[in-house]
């Protein structure tokens, strides 16, 4: 499993990759496309921000793993929104916008889960590598005062 020190090392290489290529460079991975996610700290208040890649994605919004890489642990960005749902996602070279950030439901899980690693099986072997149930995150973007589509829209 990645240390924390690694984790940061490749997510601030990433972001050099973008800034120096001005996004011409780094938007995909994996054929995924690259958002950045900026949650607030649960402790701290602080905002934070990593790269991730969305395996599904369409007009209504975006999914996203709490692989970190197959460690027994959660990324640290997964604990906040839980703490905190209201997080802004921003694709390279998009100004982002506010959204809402939900852990499918068991049920929810069951039907996005195949579809994540019938195109990306990385998700799969990091599933292997821990006991942990490793959580998929719906992200829906705010609409005045509620979230698009309602709360248990799927891509």
């Amino acid at each position: 499993m990645p240390a924390d020190a690694l984790l940061r090392a490749m997510n601030a290489g990433h972001r050099a990759l973008l800034v120096l290529s001005r996004g011409r460079v780094g938007r995909v991975a994996a054929g995924m496309p690259v958002l950045e996610l900026t949650t607030t700290g649960r402790r701290t208040g602080r905002r934070h921000a990593v790269l991730l890649t969305a395996p599904l994605h369409d007009d209504a919004g975006y999914v996203v793993v709490a692989s970190r890489g197959g460690d027994d642990r959660p990324p640290a960005w997964l604990v906040n929104l839980t703490a905190d749902p209201r997080v802004h996602v921003r694709p390279p070279g998009d100004p982002g916008r506010p959204m809402h950030a939900r852990v499918a439901g068991p049920t929810e899980r069951a039907e996005l889960w195949p579809r994540i690693v019938a195109g990306h099986p990385l998700y799969a072997r990091y599933q292997e590598r821990t006991s942990r149930e490793i959580a998929v995150v719906v992200l829906r973007p705010v609409l005045g005062h509620g979230v698009a589509d309602g709360p248990d829209s799927s891509p």
